[in-house]
């Protein structure tokens, strides 16, 4: 009876797929048989509640579709999540993911060291709009790991400007990325910028959409004065350069 348990979880686990009890009881496996397996030599154990065919390294997707059931609301954002959806998936390429969840998450050591992230939990949007709006998942990954359409990326790509005393996202480079941008939906986008509570989120979209010279980037002065009316906003940090973002 083993036996086909071993053989019917390992057909149907992707390698390199770390896996919690709840994934091994799905798959049939009891935790008895988890305790046999590990010490059979078949499933290696990373850290607690967290199991891996032996011989297999985790891998990145394999990584994600993990944390989805762990961190609540996690998601692949902001520049990350742009990439993506331009096509540019190559998610054992990437030097560092950007990571979204809506609470803290202490990231078990064997994820840090296979999936280089940075992970964030700022809330960009008010209560009145559904924590998955424009998250999805992306086809040929697992559907347990979503993505943020580009619209959302955008704002978690604006949230990202000069922060982590100077390795969040850079400016210039955020700018340049808004020009490769000119299917954004306006609609989608007006709906989010109208529950965003980030006045430089809010801003900085508005300066992204107009230096980027597309039909999306127009009229969104008006969800700066929603927010803050004749007000510039202003942030400096030790190591990072300053920003002043007009009213």
């Amino acid at each position: 009876m083993a036996s086909k348990t071993l053989l019917r979880l390992m057909e149907g686990v992707p390698r390199g797929q770390p896996l919690d009890p709840q994934m091994l009881r799905d798959c049939g496996v009891s935790a008895q048989q988890t305790t046999y397996f590990v010490s059979a030599g078949w499933l290696q154990r990373l850290s607690k509640g967290a199991y891996l065919l032996a011989g297999d390294s985790p891998t990145r997707a394999g990584i994600l579709a993990y944390l989805s059931h762990h961190a609540n609301g996690l998601h692949v954002g902001g520049k990350t999540a742009l990439d993506w959806q331009g096509g540019r998936l190559s998610i054992d390429a990437h030097t560092r993911f950007s990571l979204w969840a809506r609470r803290p998450y202490a990231m078990p050591d064997w994820a840090d060291l296979h999936l280089p992230h940075t992970l964030q939990t700022t809330q960009l949007f008010d209560d009145a709009l559904p924590s998955n709006t424009s998250l999805a998942a992306l086809p040929n990954l697992d559907p347990s790991i979503l993505v943020s359409r580009p619209e959302r990326a955008l704002l978690e790509l604006a949230s990202d400007i000069g922060k982590r005393g100077g390795k969040g996202q850079a400016l210039d480079e955020a700018i340049a990325m808004a020009a490769t941008l000119p299917d954004l939906r306006p609609k989608v986008l007006d709906r989010l910028l109208s529950h965003c509570t980030r006045v430089k989120v809010v801003k900085l979209v508005r300066d992204l959409g107009a230096a980027s010279g597309h039909a999306w980037g127009e009229d969104l002065q008006r969800h700066v004065d929603r927010l803050g009316p004749g007000k510039r906003w202003t942030s400096s940090r030790k190591g990072v350069p300053a920003l002043n973002l007009k009213a």
